[in-house]
């Protein structure tokens, strides 16, 4: 099975650095995106239990996307729900598409054994994308959202992450698809939870800005890699990174506590501002530090 996962890796680094002789030219592109469909799709019938584990779970989460339709219909109207659906239903189609197209990275990532099941650790993740689209969707659509509203997602959104993590862990089913999945879905969520609260006049457009950048650099950082050098960045989160999210996320709970309790926001708000900004400058460099070290011992 490790095997297969090496096959895999090289098999990445081969159709990269095909694309960067080519210089980038859109008929490089065009192979790139062609070879890695293909893979995706040989991958796909390869293992058929796999596949329908996926379409199940997009079964599932289409499900949801139809009861939040309904929900939004139901409380904010037809013209809220039609403003909504272009950005929601665009980010989680590129989602259900992102985990077809990913499926070969559903390997245990202590066996590299590839996974029969999307399995619930995974869909949690998902669920926890499923809440950054809708917000996302109501962003772009330019549709008011209520500190309430935003505070319920974002509270499913943390109990997902608790979950997903735990569950993975539990149940041997730790994959690299889980790693991508769980930042792509916390950098989404994030972002729309700082687009809202600047929305909302609640966070200052600078301080979002920084919130950007502390997800920004390390994806450019990937990417330039990947693209520029062929080279696989290992991916999970560090130390600092991992202080930099619970402090956001205990300052954005500060953002949205119900009016009752403004007086924590009277006095924490400085704080532990504060100190979130400094942990999201040290979290990018962190982790590029670390990919780094370890691209230098390799």
């Amino acid at each position: 099975m490790l095997r297969t996962t090496d096959s895999e890796n090289q098999f990445v680094v081969d159709i990269l650095t095909d694309l960067r002789n080519e210089k980038f030219s859109l008929l490089a592109w065009m192979h790139f995106l062609g070879s890695s469909w293909k893979r995706s799709c040989a991958t796909a019938r390869a293992n058929p239990t796999l596949n329908r584990s996926w379409i199940h779970t997009t079964i599932f989460i289409g499900a949801f996307v139809l009861a939040i339709l309904l929900l939004n219909f139901i409380f904010e109207g037809l013209i809220s729900t039609l403003r909504l659906m272009p950005g929601f239903l665009f980010f989680v189609a590129w989602q259900q598409s992102d985990l077809y197209w990913h499926l070969g990275l559903k390997r245990q990532s202590r066996t590299g054994k590839l996974l029969h099941v999307i399995g619930a650790a995974t869909t949690l993740t998902l669920l926890r994308g499923l809440g950054a689209s809708y917000l996302l969707g109501r962003c772009i659509g330019g549709i008011y959202t209520p500190s309430w509203l935003l505070l319920l997602v974002f509270l499913c959104g943390i109990i997902t992450d608790i979950l997903d993590g735990q569950i993975a862990r539990r149940t041997q089913t730790q994959t690299k698809y889980g790693q991508i999945a769980d930042g792509e879905a916390d950098f989404f969520l994030y972002l729309a939870i700082a687009c809202i609260l600047i929305q909302n006049s609640i966070l200052p457009l600078w301080f979002g800005l920084l919130i950007l950048l502390r997800f920004v650099i390390p994806l450019f950082a990937t990417i330039a890699s990947y693209f520029l050098f062929a080279h696989p960045i290992r991916f999970g989160s560090t130390m600092w990174g991992k202080a930099a999210g619970l402090a956001l996320c205990f300052y954005f709970l500060l953002l949205l506590v119900p009016g009752q309790l403004i007086f924590l926001t009277r006095f924490l708000n400085r704080p532990l501002s504060i100190a979130t900004l400094l942990l999201l400058a040290i979290a990018p460099l962190a982790q590029i530090t670390r990919n780094k070290i370890v691209t230098t011992y390799r």
